[in-house]
């Protein structure tokens, strides 16, 4: 492993389902994968509206980024994809649930489909709290 990039494991969360690692420290900032709204106890999808799922979605980047050192509050940018662009306005009010004033940047994103067939998915990056 070099010093510039370093891989990081999030316990807790759910396992990656492909070959990712849930985040990576670099320069520092945080990029974390993409979450989709995976149960951790039972990795499966969380059933429920689709404001639950994006609301899993949020709780498992909270995990990985506990896990680096750092807060969900830390992000300076986030990326949500959703299969349905309908869904919008109740993704919208889940995700300003976890942040006050002034928010991360962000784009959403309507996809043809996601993996394990989930509805949304949340990526982030995050500034780390030792670097600023």
């Amino acid at each position: 492993m070099s010093n510039h990039r370093d891989p990081v494991t999030a316990p807790g969360a759910p396992d990656a389902v492909g070959p990712y690692s849930h985040a990576v420290r670099s320069g520092g900032l945080l990029f974390c994968s993409g979450q989709v709204p995976l149960d951790p106890a039972t990795g499966k999808l969380l059933e429920g509206s689709i404001g639950d799922q994006t609301r899993r979605c949020l709780d498992n980047l909270t995990l990985v980024c506990a896990a680096a050192g750092a807060e969900l509050s830390d992000a300076v940018r986030m990326g949500i994809y959703v299969t349905d662009m309908s869904t919008f306005p109740e993704v919208n009010e889940a995700y300003g649930s976890f942040f006050g004033a002034g928010p991360p940047a962000r784009s959403t994103v309507a996809v043809v489909a996601l993996p394990l067939g989930a509805a949304v998915e949340i990526d982030a990056i995050v500034a780390l709290p030792s670097q600023m």
